[in-house]
């Protein structure tokens, strides 16, 4: 590998992050997006103050084999590091099932890394014309729409999560942003609730639910296969 893996952060042990496997959870360095309710800013900057050598994870898969099942590789956003495939097909040469956390920020670069993929986490971050008021980057509503579709004609196993904070949604967008997926192709799919507790837009305010999400809860769950609030 010509270029090592940029690793901010390691979560040794989960069941939450890959449906239905033991994982860990590798949180990439690195994102080109500004979400607002980002609760994990120190990962944004290309480099970060405590990377993990790749040297050290090998290591740590090596003596996890027969315990965990999955590697989920998250961010950040892990597609725009160039060295994510090769670090993917390492993981897979150990045993392990290959998990990714993605926006889709390129649509290219997801789509070179999919092949590896054995299951997606992919962040539908608003409707096509709203992503920018989240993420503060031009073009990234396309570039989120983009590979959703990249996605979906992959055949990749895949759930499609939108986080939600109630000041830059409101229940009727989030009803339209769901029919679209729905439209799509889409079975699975997360409301993930904002954790205010750490934003990267400090001048966000607390959440207040609006009146109407039990009754929006019980429409998604008709609609999709699989529908969570997490």
């Amino acid at each position: 590998m010509s270029a090592m893996l940029r690793v901010g952060g390691l979560v040794p042990l989960t069941t939450l992050d890959y449906p239905g496997r033991l994982a860990c959870v590798l949180f990439c360095q690195g994102c080109a997006w500004r979400c607002r309710y980002c609760h994990n800013p120190d990962l944004i900057p290309p480099r970060g103050g405590e990377e993990i050598a790749w040297a050290h994870i090998l290591d740590f898969l090596h003596r996890r084999r027969g315990l965990l099942e999955a590697v989920v590789f998250s961010g950040g956003e892990a597609t725009l590091q160039t060295a994510l495939l090769d670090a993917m097909r390492s993981v897979r040469e150990l045993g392990f099932k290959v998990g990714l956390h993605s926006a889709g920020i390129k649509p290219e670069a997801l789509a070179r890394v999919l092949p590896q993929c054995d299951w997606v986490g992919f962040d539908v971050k608003a409707l096509e014309d709203e992503v920018e008021l989240i993420t503060g980057v031009s073009g990234s509503g396309r570039a989120n729409w983009r590979s959703l579709d990249l996605l979906l004609a992959s055949g990749v196993d895949h759930e499609c999560r939108t986080t939600v904070h109630w000041h830059l949604f409101d229940p009727e967008r989030l009803w339209q942003l769901a029919g679209r997926l729905h439209q799509r192709g889409v079975r699975n799919f997360c409301v993930q609730l904002v954790r205010t507790v750490r934003m990267l837009d400090h001048q966000l305010p607390a959440m207040v639910a609006p009146e109407e999400t039990e009754q929006l809860w019980e429409h998604f769950g008709r609609l999709f296969t699989r529908f969570e609030v997490r």
